[in-house]
């Protein structure tokens, strides 16, 4: 079993709630959002493992071992369009890294007054829709702190 950290402060959401239909409808993996706390926070590696892909506003980490989970964070509904703009990538792609670690600094309050969602997802992917159960929504989390267990 894995414990998947959460990248952010705030709120934990269901997938279902997030304001973006691919997410929403978990086409990109099942998983957990977390609505964040409207202040500069460090985005961290929510398990331990290689970067396969980091971008300003989303990166994903591929776990260690046989087995192994992907994660994929998003940061934001259509940061993409921001350009990098009010993040900074403290991580590099290809890296080693180990659950906690800081991987992007952002502030959610920035993205929020772009008229954009802050809303974070955390996709375990390449799984089925459903695999993660959303028991824990309403809950308050902090940054590093277990978000989720895989498999659920």
């Amino acid at each position: 079993m894995t414990d998947v950290l959460s990248p952010a402060a705030g709120t934990i959401r269901p997938l279902s709630e997030v304001p973006d239909p691919v997410f929403a409808a978990e086409m990109v993996g099942p998983g957990l959002a977390v609505d964040p706390t409207r202040e500069p926070q460090t985005a961290v590696a929510p398990i331990t493992g290689t970067i396969a892909k980091l971008h300003p506003h989303a990166f994903a980490i591929a776990g260690d071992g046989d087995g192994g989970i992907a994660v994929l964070v998003h940061l934001g509904i259509d940061t993409v369009q921001l350009g990098g703009e009010g993040f900074e990538v403290v991580a590099t792609e290809g890296t080693h890294v180990e659950a906690g670690d800081v991987v992007v600094r952002w502030d959610p309050a920035t993205v929020e007054a772009g008229d954009r969602s802050p809303i974070v997802m955390v996709c375990v992917l390449d799984q089925p829709a459903g695999a993660v159960p959303a028991d824990r929504a309403g809950e308050q989390v902090a940054v590093g702190q277990r978000l989720l267990t895989w498999p659920a």
